[in-house]
């Protein structure tokens, strides 16, 4: 009874995380931003946990009754696009027709890649971009850059999804795992600090921040290179 009962415990787990989009999407609504990505942020530490956690205490064997793969995809469709996409329109900080590009070209891209069955690879990397909407859209709330510069971006990571390019799993891959993990850990920290603070980072912080971006969105990609090279 007891495996059957931790293997539960990490469905019920991962379910706390369609509470927090739940209270995302009202912050969004209110237009309190900083609470927004705060919710955010703690369903990204849920998704990050409760993968190590279910393949433990084996769900799969324990708790097949629930499909914790789909659960999570469910939940990271919410958190990861629908309402980041929501905000950086709602913001302002992407207006107008730049705006309306983004609202319907990531939503549209990111449901097809999220019902991808070949989204991981065998070193279990993403194939193509992983629809971290989420990260993308606090970079934005923090840089504020054009929201053509925006949109272009945007529309380039999406069709990054269906390319056969390689972006890091911060957990799951095991190549640079300690590097990725650590810069994992720096980038939540300073997430975190950038939503408290009403998205204002110091000078060194804010370059700190954007080496950490680089570092995830473009291990995977150096990865793959150095592995075409070798003998």
């Amino acid at each position: 009874m007891w495996p059957r009962t931790r293997a539960l415990s990490v469905h019920l787990l991962t379910a706390t995380g369609a509470v927090f989009a739940m209270f995302a999407l009202l912050a969004a609504v209110e237009t309190a931003w900083s609470w927004m990505f705060l919710w955010l942020l703690a369903a990204l530490i849920v998704d990050g946990i409760d993968g190590p956690l279910a393949r433990k205490y084996e769900v799969t064997l324990h708790a097949a009754r629930f499909d914790g793969v789909l659960l999570d995809l469910i939940i990271d469709y919410l958190t990861y696009v629908f309402i980041p996409v929501y905000a950086l329109y709602a913001s302002g900080l992407v207006p107008g027709w730049a705006g309306w590009g983004i609202l319907i070209v990531v939503p549209f891209a990111s449901a097809l890649y999220f019902a991808d069955a070949q989204m991981k690879t065998a070193d279990a990397s993403f194939e193509g971009f992983p629809g971290c909407w989420n990260m993308v859209a606090l970079v934005v709330f923090v840089l504020q850059p054009n929201p053509w510069l925006t949109l272009i971006a945007s529309s380039l990571l999406a069709a990054a999804m269906f390319l056969p390019l390689r972006f890091v799993h911060p957990v799951r891959t095991a190549r640079w795992r300690p590097l990725t993990l650590a810069v994992t850990v720096l980038w939540m920290l300073l997430a975190l600090t950038a939503a408290w603070g009403e998205f204002g980072l110091g000078y060194w912080s804010g370059w700190v921040f954007a080496a950490a971006t680089g570092y995830l969105l473009l291990a995977g990609l150096v990865q793959q290179v150095l592995e075409r090279r070798a003998p």
